[in-house]
This record gives C-alpha cells, structure tokens and sequence, in this order.
C-alpha cells in the first residue's frame, strides 16, 4: 500500500516558492484531512473545491493542489498558513498521477474499456477470461471490485485517489491482472490518467449521459480521451467497427501510433463474427481471427453480446494470452449480473429476463437481440431516470414501442423529479403502453401477461438493488422482484 510519507517532489509536485513538504496522506473531500495531508481542490460542476482549502487547512493540511481559480477563491486563508501551494493547469490530471505515485502499486497487466452499452459486460468477461487461464484477476467498474478480490466502488470509474488505494490493494492481494470500465465522466476528469495500461477496448456509442457533457461531440471527445491521452501509444486498441464512431475512434488511436485490432461482423474486421445461431439458452458462433476460423459456444443470451465477448477476447489477447486459449475457455462465460440475466422462467416456460438498457439504443439493442431466442411474445418494462438527460425519455419509449409486441412503462429512479412526469415523457415515444406507476406492480403485470413461447425483459436498472425516490433509496432488485412475482402467480409462494 502507500507509503506512511512521501515529500511533494517524490509525488512529481513543485509547490510555489520551491517548498517542498513531507505529506502524510492525500484527500479530495476536506472533511477527509489529517495533519499533514496533502488536500486537492479541484473545479467542480456546481461548486469549485477552492470554497473548502480553509477547512482543509483547519483541520492540517500541509499542501494544497489547485489551480489559479482555485487558490485566488482561498487566497486569504492561503496567504495566513504555512501550507505549501501547488497550482496546476489541469489540477484532477496532476492529482491522477500523484496518486499513482503515492499508492505505488497496480496489477501489471491492466485493460480499459470504454463506449455507451456492454462496458460492465467486457470488463467482466475479461476477468473471468483471465481467471479460466489460471490469472488471479479482479474488474472493476458500475458494479465494484469483483473477481479474486473484492470491495465497493461508489462510481464506475472512481476518483484517482480511491480508484489508486483499490488497485494497490488488488496488487497486494496478489492480483495481476485487472480490467476496468472508462467512463466518460471519469474520462472527461482525469480520473484514468494514472493508470498503466497495456490495451484499451471501444464498444459503441449512443445517446446518453447528455445531462453532463455538453454535447453529443464533447461526449464522444470525452471518450475518445482513452486512446487520444490514456493508452499509451506503444499499447494496443481494440475497436469494434460495426459502430459508426468505431472508424472515428480507430483514426484516434492510429495517430497515436497505436497498434490496432479491430472486431466486428465487418469483413475487414481482425476479429470478424461470421454466423450466429441461436437457441433458447444461447448462441453457438463462428469467429475468423489470426487466419483461423473458430467456432465456439456462448451460453449468453442476446446476439450483441457476441460483440462484447470478440472485444474482451481482443483485449485479452492484446494484453499476451494466445487466441486459442482464449477461444477454448469462452464457452464457460457466464451472465453479468443485470445485464440480459434470466432471473425467472415461469411454470409455462416463459422466461423473465433483466437488463440495465437505460438509453434509447440500449432498449432497442436487447430488445432485438433477444428475439431470435423468443418463438412467442416480447413484453418489455421501461422507465427513465430522474434528474438525467430528458431528451432521451421519448426516445427510449419509442424504442420500446417499436421493438416490443407490449409495452409497460413505470418508475426507474425518479430521483428528485416527479415520477408521473418522466412517465409521460416515455410514453410520448410509446402512446400506446401501458403506464403502471409502482415498479413492483409492473413487473407482477409483465410476469402475469407472458405465456408459453414468450419473454418479459425488464430494463433499466440491471444489478441495481435499490430505487431512488428523492434523497432515499428503497431496497429493490429486479431480479428479486421477478422471482417473487413469478412464484407468486405460478402458486409456489408458501
């Protein structure tokens, strides 16, 4: 783990007037400092960190990290304290690699992955790839830490100081190899920037996330930040080229002189999915990578999860195992947790199924995708999250529409919202669904309203456990609450 003290130019810091302090420990929230702390201040969305450098230095700082605006808002309490000052221009980039240098330690072998939809998915895959090749291994991301060492995570892509305190655990754990989800919020603030990387993954790209960036462009520059300034440019880039921003992405990384491999049911492709066949339960599929044609069995349901699975086993290949290895053990990947997880199948063989889709494509990319495993009816649950981008409620609602032969549309996490008013906004994509306010109460209609040959996919909220309404989060899991419901309607309830 990090050492007990390490002076401002062991962290790659040069403080204003040359001083160079012995810091015990670093922190973003003020509340988090202790004597001798080095305490960043960093520009913020609603407020900037400035605001809290004089509790900070109350409660002992001996450095602070900011920028100009950050040190003239505290230039008073700054001008009246011993602590040393370090302004940067980029002051969350320079906090990335300071604590790199502060915790040390990381797993050697390291993947990110970015894009809109399947980063959870990849991330996870790769792990248990790694793990069926006898690595010690761990992802992390939406649903923390998980593999051969565990711990929470608060965000996707946390801030550098815990995101470096978890790798460094990992690393003394034993952990060797890690693969991470890159989102465009951690991107868009440096969080990444520390990280070592040996290759990094693309996805796709879609509408989301438009109530932060400020444009559908700056989304994309936020993630295209992972190859264009993370990856380093003798890494590898795994971009899959079906997505109309994967040539986009693929010319970024080949400016940087990266080495590229690119998947997709393009022709031209590296790693090129060549037929699909699909079951009740899965899919068998033929991939040609490498001058060799492999086919293989995915016990995943949904066709796109083909796509996910090719760039984690670029990304696994990219980091040193070899293809047929990777290849042979692809048939024992299993479910992510949230993501198109059969979470029951009724007495009458209908299967329930819950999925994280929580944007426009997202809905319409499972909906699709699991229609060639369905004989019967498609019944999809939507709904849309509060105090997030508006624009894309009626299309998600659309999307439902048009892909699903019903539609019932209830509450995601309305957040501080009125949750009657998101609804409308969905249903102005999908006029005639059904509009069931209480999640619980959808998913009771939605399990009741499938027969034989049929399917119900809840979407939205995936692993989540728990439903924010206001400032509380209620217990709830999808998964749960569609066990409960089917036990309930097929009389298996005690």
């Amino acid at each position: 783990m990090a050492a007990e003290a390490k002076s401002l130019s062991e962290l790659g810091l040069t403080a204003r007037g040359g001083a160079d302090v012995v810091i015990t420990g670093l922190a973003v929230d003020s509340r988090d400092v202790k004597e001798g702390y080095l305490f960043a201040a960093l520009p913020g969305t609603k407020m900037h960190g400035g605001e809290f450098i004089q509790y900070a230095l109350r409660m002992g700082a001996a450095a602070i990290l900011t920028d100009v605006e950050g040190a003239e808002i505290a230039k008073t309490e700054l001008n009246a304290s011993h602590a040393a000052v370090v302004i940067a221009a980029d002051p969350r980039q320079t906090l990335a690699f300071c604590a790199a240098l502060w915790f040390e330690k990381q797993p050697d072998t390291m993947v990110a992955v970015t894009g809109t939809n399947g980063k959870t998915s990849v991330a996870s895959f790769v792990r248990r790839i790694w793990q069926l090749l006898g690595h010690p291994a761990v992802n992390l991301g939406t649903t923390g830490v998980e593999g051969d060492w565990q711990v929470p995570l608060m965000h996707t892509t946390p801030e550098p100081i815990t995101l470096h305190r978890a790798l460094a655990g990992a690393a003394d754990a034993g952990i060797d190899h890690a693969a991470m989800e890159a989102s465009s919020h951690g991107l868009a603030q440096r969080r990444l920037d520390g990280v070592n990387l040996r290759a990094a993954g693309f996805t796709n790209f879609t509408q989301d996330h438009l109530d932060y960036h400020d444009s559908f462009e700056a989304y994309f520059d936020a993630k295209a930040g992972l190859f264009a300034r993370v990856l380093p440019e003798d890494a590898i880039a795994v971009i899959n080229i079906d997505d109309a921003r994967g040539i986009d992405m693929l010319a970024i990384a080949r400016a940087r002189g990266q080495e590229i491999m690119t998947v997709g049911k393009d022709v031209g492709a590296d790693m090129c999915l060549l037929a699909q066949r699909f079951d009740a339960t899965g899919q068998d599929v033929r991939i040609k990578f490498g001058g060799e044609t492999f086919q293989t069995r995915l016990n995943l349901v949904g066709g796109f999860q083909a796509e996910n699975v090719m760039v984690a086993a670029g990304l696994v290949i990219a980091s040193g195992a070899t293809p047929d290895r990777v290849f042979s053990v692809l048939p024992e990947l299993e479910t992510v947790r949230g993501r198109m997880q059969l979470a029951a199948t009724r007495g009458n063989g209908a299967a329930v199924y819950v999925d994280y889709a929580h944007t426009p494509d997202a809905v319409a990319t499972a909906c699709r995708a699991i229609r060639p495993h369905v004989m019967g009816r498609l019944v999809a649950i939507v709904g849309a999250g509060g105090d997030r981008d508006p624009g894309k409620r009626p299309l998600m609602g659309a999307a439902a529409a048009e892909f699903a032969d019903q539609v019932i549309v209830t509450d995601d996490n309305p957040r501080s919202e009125d949750p009657a008013s998101i609804r409308a906004a969905v249903l102005e994509g999908a006029p005639e669904a059904t509009e069931v306010g209480d999640r619980a109460e959808a998913i009771l209609r939605g399990v009741d309203a499938v027969g034989a040959g049929d399917a119900l996919l809840i979407c939205g909220k995936g692993h989540e456990t728990g439903q924010i309404v206001g400032d509380t989060i209620y217990p709830f899991d999808d998964v749960e609450q569609a066990s409960v419901a089917v036990a309930a309607l097929d009389g298996k309830l005690a």
